[in-house]
């Protein structure tokens, strides 16, 4: 039904319905009898609280012009409110009873301001996005981020103009569509405006003035909001500030929402629906440990997909969710909250999807999908400690292991294309009981086991996929190619301090063309990290953690000594049979046998030197004796054209 102006008006605060024997009108003024007046509540005005004022023509039922003279015509009268809701009013002869009749209707209508200016209604049922989310897009409607780098370039240089119509004005020069002009705005604000932490902190919801904001580049979220409504509405874009609760700076785990709303963001009107954005969190972030702002943009916070904004924005009204089923305010506080970290990084999903974790046996396992190969690391209690993290194609999994009862906080972080870890998720673990049998070495560090990431670093095929060898005599032999070019290094660590050099001394390297083996001797029972390192061999810097792998042995007669140390020149695919100890013991004969690729002689130095010879099956033997000595070393030739022989091996002697 259009609303046409004529004689009559209606306003939305009051309507007066007056009957005469001779006309019938609907007039503004107040009543004079309350009999005969209908008062229409929850007509409310949009933005401003403005009240909206509809210019209409009687009709008939079929549409016609009514006339004055015609009294027993009913007149038809329908306006529409901000929630979807169409009220109709008829107007009766004197000898019937109006009716008040309040219907639903969801179409998408658009409203009339005073200035005669149509705008979208709040939104309804049919502005609500499919829930959950479906992992095509963080955002609410389709983009392609690339269309906006020109655009963004332009707008983040835009200089503080000294009116909002000026700086509207200079931002619109390189935008056009509405999706443009609020792109335009968005990284104006977020790159210029500076979230007041001090305000903040003394709780100070003082309202700061679009022009005051201009002035000083700082403000609250309401600022925030109030900012890019007023710049969107002079841009020609609907745009609406949404008050709320929210899990931000000084948001603890779990935590229930009551009282005073803490936030604001907007919604703009884009395509026939509504959008959500908070350019307040889209701006940068609050350190909690220094309490500064710094400018950090985040694409996250820019239409993102409703399912995906409820998890850190609860808004007053209901609608501005843009969800079916809506969610309750305790859901709101009890769900996993995924911080938008976690969804820039790629990651798809995590569980459990609880923010609290009751342990079973002490333990409390986690996991979470990603879309792509991401590296992880976690922090229990701030401690990289007591816990096993594996990595996966697709994602990673944690086993953790607190050592008390109680509860305690687990983070997790990832890694994106910076060299820096954001925190993606945090967990409250409640322990019940502790498993004393999983003391898990300190230096266990992450990940556990090989993964896409040790073969990206050019160790492949491991003879050993799982991250956790359990050997019964205290030894083993572990084995995986290696890249052409990729130096490897191994070092082992229990709980007892034992030097660098020893620790290095329990593993004896054994290197191939393609492939190297590591031999292992536990020197005691009990639970180790076997540490693997790499770098290429003609890049002059350090070698680089990999990953490493956990032993296990609960053999209590289990002492082995360190191996023999090696030197430079023990070549590839040299091979050491005996004797493995780099322990000998003092005034015994001890056989040697050795493989050795390229060498001209080879002999065994103590007190005296005793000659090895290369036996039919290719391999160095001999005998020598320890009398006399505190250390045994392994010689070899390589070129007979030399005089001066090359140190490969060395053993020490145990004192008579």
């Amino acid at each position: 039904m259009e609303l046409k102006k004529e004689n009559c008006e209606i306003t939305i605060d009051m309507l007066l319905i007056v009957h005469s024997e001779k006309r019938r009108t609907v007039q503004r003024d107040r009543p004079t009898d309350p009999a005969t007046s209908l008062q229409c509540r929850g007509f409310q005005g949009i933005g401003n609280g403005n009240r909206r004022r509809h210019k209409f023509e009687g009709k008939d039922l079929h549409g016609n012009v009514a006339q004055t003279q015609h009294q027993q015509q009913t007149q038809v009268i329908t306006s529409y409110d901000n929630q979807g809701t169409h009220l109709t009013v008829e107007i009766h002869p004197r000898n019937k009873t109006p009716q008040l009749l309040k219907k639903f209707s969801f179409d998408k209508r658009f409203q009339g301001d005073r200035n005669g200016n149509t705008r979208p209604q709040q939104p309804g049922r049919k502005d609500a996005h499919a829930y959950p989310w479906d992992r095509s897009s963080l955002k609410s409607m389709s983009l392609d981020l690339r269309q906006f780098e020109k655009l963004d370039a332009y707008a983040s240089k835009v200089n503080v103009k000294s009116s909002l119509e000026e700086l509207v004005k200079d931002l619109l020069q390189e935008a056009h569509t509405d999706l443009e002009k609020v792109r335009a705005i968005w990284i104006w604000i977020c790159h210029h405006i500076e979230y007041d932490i001090v305000a903040a902190q003394e709780k100070d919801r003082r309202s700061y003035k679009p022009t005051d904001i201009l002035q000083s580049q700082k403000s609250n979220c309401d600022g925030y909001a109030e900012l890019f409504e007023k710049m969107c509405r002079i841009a020609g874009v609907h745009c609406m500030t949404v008050a709320g609760y929210s899990k931000g700076y000084g948001y603890q785990t779990g935590q229930s929402f009551s009282g005073e709303y803490d936030h604001a963001w907007n919604a703009v009107y884009l395509e026939g629906r509504w959008h959500l954005l908070d350019s307040t969190w889209g701006s940068g972030l609050v350190d909690p440990a220094t309490t500064k702002f710094t400018f950090i943009y985040n694409e996250f916070y820019f239409l993102t997909h409703p399912a995906l904004f409820i998890e850190d924005h609860f808004p007053d009204n209901k609608n501005w969710q843009l969800l079916k089923p809506v969610q309750s305010l305790r859901q709101f506080e009890t769900n996993m909250y995924h911080k938008s970290e976690f969804y820039n990084k790629g990651m798809l999903a995590a569980h459990p999807e609880t923010s609290v974790i009751k342990t079973v046996n002490g333990k409390a396992t986690i996991s979470i999908e990603s879309c792509s190969p991401t590296l992880f690391m976690f922090m229990l209690n701030g401690k990289q400690e007591n816990g096993i993290m594996t990595f996966k194609k697709n994602g990673m999994k944690l086993e953790v292991y607190p050592q008390t009862t109680g509860t305690h906080k687990l983070q997790i972080f990832a890694k994106g294309t910076s060299d820096l870890y954001s925190s993606v998720l945090e967990y409250t673990l409640e322990c019940n009981s502790v498993d004393r049998s999983i003391q898990l070495p300190s230096e266990l560090h992450q990940p556990v086991g090989p993964s896409w990431f040790s073969e990206q670093a050019g160790i492949l095929k491991p003879s050993h996929p799982d991250p956790i060898i359990h050997t019964k005599d205290g030894r083993c032999s572990i084995s995986f190619g290696v890249e052409e070019g990729i130096s490897v290094l191994a070092s082992l660590h229990g709980d007892e301090k034992i030097t660098e050099e020893t620790q290095r001394r329990y593993i004896f390297q054994l290197h191939g063309e393609k492939r190297t083996e590591l031999k292992v001797q536990l020197p005691y029972a009990g639970k180790f990290a076997l540490k693997i390192f790499a770098k290429k061999r003609m890049d002059p810097g350090n070698y680089v953690f990999i990953f490493n792998y956990l032993l296990c042995c609960s053999n209590t007669k289990v002492k082995w000594p360190v191996f023999p140390e090696s030197f430079g020149n023990w070549g590839q695919d040299n091979e050491l049979l005996e004797p493995l100890s780099g322990v000998l013991p003092a005034n015994r004969n001890i056989p040697f046998k050795l493989k050795l690729h390229g060498v001209a002689e080879a002999l065994v130095k103590g007190q005296d030197t005793w000659p090895l010879t290369l036996s039919q099956d290719g391999y160095w033997e001999g005998t020598c004796n320890t009398a006399g000595c505190r250390e045994v070393y392994v010689m070899v030739l390589e070129n007979a054209n030399h005089n001066f022989y090359s140190y490969i091996l060395k053993y020490k002697v145990t004192a008579q």
